[in-house]
């Protein structure tokens, strides 16, 4: 399955960052350029977390964690849609490339 999944990948003539996932709905990164972009993602959703304690009142949670993390997931959502494939349902490849 990993084999059959690297070579949906790399059958990219379009160059897409994101391809639609080979299993289910939504993107997978295709290219570096989309594992960048994930890993930045993560990273800053990271930094945001630790931005916040126990402690923390939750006015304070809302701000520096839960909108932040909203922005940011709706950017990376943006660029998929940008850079990407147009995501479908799908349950494996395609019955004409096999």
């Amino acid at each position: 399955m990993i084999k059959e999944y690297k070579e949906y990948l790399k059958d990219n003539p379009q160059g897409y960052w994101f391809r639609a996932r080979l299993y289910g709905w939504g993107w997978t990164p295709a290219t570096w350029q989309g594992w960048l972009v994930l890993a930045i993602w993560f990273a800053l959703v990271l930094f945001f977390a630790f931005t916040i304690d126990e402690n923390s009142p939750a006015r304070e949670v809302a701000f520096t964690f839960i909108l932040p993390v909203l922005l940011l997931t709706a950017t990376l959502l943006r660029i998929c849609y940008k850079k990407g494939e147009r995501p479908r349902w799908q349950w494996g490849p395609s019955k004409e490339k096999k």
